[in-house]
């Protein structure tokens, strides 16, 4: 036969009793008004942070673009942290100058991609509203990130 191991009863944990509904009174006309009266301005909610990401071919643009960026979102009250400048893509291409033969005879072309990285801490709805109505010149790139 195997012992069989005795186990203490459990005991009972005591209910918690469910709080008191307190009655509701119907407020007047009157206390409401007072109550939006004496309110605090609302404030305009934040987004958190905006990330704008410009990628151009001609750095000059691009720097245009930035300068443009940074003072309309200063003007809007947001803080702005950059441009950072972010390394410089460079795609290199070797063509042939010949179709058929003249192998060695080649010609080498490159692009050269430069980035700038803006980031604005605080920003409201006047900031974004602002930076959509801004025109940028053409030939510059943006990605914006929300978080």
């Amino acid at each position: 036969m195997t012992p069989e191991k005795k186990t203490a009863p459990k005991k009972a944990s005591p209910k918690k009793a469910a709080p008191a509904k307190k009655p509701t009174a119907k407020k007047s006309a009157a206390s409401t008004k007072e109550s939006e009266v004496k309110a605090a301005p609302k404030k305009e909610p934040k987004v958190p942070s905006i990330r704008i990401r410009l990628s151009a071919f001609d750095h000059i643009v691009l720097d245009e673009a930035v300068n443009k960026i940074v003072e309309t979102a200063e003007r809007s009250g947001a803080v702005v942290h950059g441009p950072i400048p972010l390394p410089t893509k460079i795609r290199k291409f070797t063509v042939n100058k010949s179709t058929f033969v003249h192998k060695d005879a080649r010609d080498q072309f490159e692009m050269r991609t430069h980035r700038r990285l803006i980031d604005l801490k605080e920003t409201t709805f006047k900031t974004i509203e602002s930076l959509q109505n801004l025109s940028l010149p053409s030939g510059v790139d943006i990605e914006i990130k929300m978080s």
